[in-house]
């Protein structure tokens, strides 16, 4: 089966369709799929629904599918760092599910896992509960959260081989891992690939099982958030 593509383009066609759900990896501007996600964009499709730590920042990573006015409902945990998630949400724009951090990492491991749903602390007596079930296990409440599971995932990651075996490299591990099973197809991208028989097999973080399509999207612009320094201190 072919898996290796020459382009983000190539490599989501046929897959895109307007009302689609996705889980995107990523966490901020690291480890996010940006060369997949301006094939979205590009590709004009529309009122997507996506699972995803954030969304990027204004005009980066999922902030520009946010932009463009492409995405209906964002399923996040942390979503600060985006003025415009900011305006669509409370202009009625943009629908919002708030998720808690673990919970949203779970909800996609679960639904990779073929786990419909499971019983959490996180969130009792708060707005997150809300609407609900409530169960009480020796003595203590718990509440009932879905597990997700979408039509396609992105993620990006470190090294593969050509069969689709991945390797993330540090913090850009973050959502991957569990976002890439979550779905019916999951598309990676990568900074490198190389032959079968070259990565270790004991450092594989995603099988190859997982990856359906694969690009290589180098070279990649090493983008930063925020960034801070002090003035140099005049020596005594």
């Amino acid at each position: 089966m072919k898996k290796i593509y020459p382009d983000a383009a190539t490599a989501l066609d046929g897959l895109l369709f307007d009302g689609m759900h996705l889980c995107v990896g990523g966490f901020g501007l690291c480890g996010i799929p940006e060369r997949l996600i301006d094939a979205m964009q590009a590709s004009g499709v529309k009122d997507l629904t996506i699972a995803s730590n954030n969304a990027g920042i204004d005009n980066e990573g999922l902030g520009k599918l946010l932009r463009s006015k492409q995405v209906k409902k964002m399923i996040s945990s942390y979503v600060g760092e985006n003025k415009e998630f900011e305006r669509q949400y409370l202009s009625g724009e943009l629908e919002v599910e708030f998720c808690p951090q673990g919970t949203l990492a779970e909800r996609c491991r679960a639904g990779g896992a073929g786990i419909p749903g499971f019983y959490t602390k996180t969130g009792v007596g708060t707005q997150v509960a809300e609407g609900k079930e409530v169960k009480n296990f020796d003595g203590e409440d718990y509440i009932l959260e879905r597990g997700i599971f979408a039509d396609l995932c992105l993620i990006k990651g470190w090294k593969a081989d050509k069969a689709g075996n991945l390797i993330f490299r540090k913090t850009a591990r973050n959502f991957n891992a569990p976002m890439a099973t979550a779905g019916k197809i999951c598309v990676a991208e990568v900074e490198e690939i190389v032959e079968i028989g070259e990565l270790d097999p004991d450092a594989i973080h995603l099988p190859s099982i997982y990856v359906k399509r694969l690009i290589d999207g180098s070279p990649y612009d090493k983008k930063i958030e925020f960034r801070m320094t002090r003035e140099r201190e005049t020596a005594s």
